[in-house]
């Protein structure tokens, strides 16, 4: 029940802030999420002995966040970003110690996780600024409904382990029944939403973006048995933290900008 009551609760907030409030709610949105999945990043690197600054992760992911709609229309505005958190990321590393192996590892994250979660989310906020809440509306509805189907279907079928050692309890089955009820959304929703051209494209837009999502799960999933934890934190009751719960749009969702950008 937890569970659930954390779900309606995240998708009435998702759906109220992209459906009823103007673009710069939603970057305002996507940028808490970047922070706070940021934090959680680096949270992970602490877990294997290699602490890096809390505050400056996620401050970083909230600016690289906000300067992906800015930059994409203002020109230079991401590039600038980008060069900046060079700068802070290497003082950041030099200032955290001596040289050391888990030195390696931090300054690694420092660069890693604000891009990791600031570029993605970010490109929501652009696409809706550029097409609307309705493609966002799209995606979203796309990996959570293939989400959902891989987990009953690999509940209900499953026997063939996807990614034993990063993720025991994906299924082959579970993935296939993903795929097939996201190729069913993106060719339902696809052509009547004005994102694909036919029924068939947008079967290949949800195959596409369903791949993509369950990559983005297995990665986070790496990156937390890495760390020898279950969860990203538990920020969610019931789900985990946030980190858990937008794992599969940060790989998506690029893939996703790149369609719309140029699909015509």
């Amino acid at each position: 029940m937890t569970r659930v009551i954390s779900a309606v609760v995240l998708l009435a907030i998702v759906g109220g802030v992209l459906l009823m409030a103007p673009w710069e709610a939603t970057l305002a949105l996507a940028a808490l999420i970047a922070a706070l999945a940021g934090v959680e990043v680096a949270s992970l690197s602490r877990a294997v002995g290699a602490p890096v600054p809390v505050f400056v992760v996620a401050v970083s992911a909230v600016a690289v966040c906000a300067a992906v709609p800015i930059g994409m229309n203002h020109g230079d505005g991401l590039v600038v970003v980008l060069l900046a958190l060079v700068i802070v990321g290497g003082a950041v590393t030099l200032a955290g110690g001596p040289p050391a192996p888990a030195r390696l590892t931090a300054a690694a994250i420092v660069f890693m996780a604000p891009l990791y979660v600031g570029l993605p989310l970010g490109a929501v906020a652009w696409i809706d600024l550029w097409f609307g809440p309705r493609p966002v509306v799209f995606v979203i509805a796309v990996i959570a409904i293939s989400d959902s189907a891989q987990y009953f279907v690999g509940r209900a079928l499953g026997r063939r382990k996807l990614a034993a050692s990063v993720s025991p309890a994906k299924t082959v089955e579970g993935a296939l029944g993903g795929l097939v009820a996201a190729a069913v959304t993106g060719a339902v929703l696809g052509p009547r939403w004005g994102l694909a051209g036919s029924p068939l494209v947008g079967v290949g837009l949800g195959i596409g973006l369903a791949l993509l999502g369950i990559l983005g799960d297995l990665f986070e999933s790496l990156l937390k048995r890495s760390a020898d934890v279950k969860d990203s934190s538990a920020l969610i009751p019931g789900h985990g933290g946030v980190l858990d719960r937008v794992d599969a749009y940060l790989f998506a969702i690029p893939a996703y900008v790149l369609f719309l950008r140029y699909s015509g």
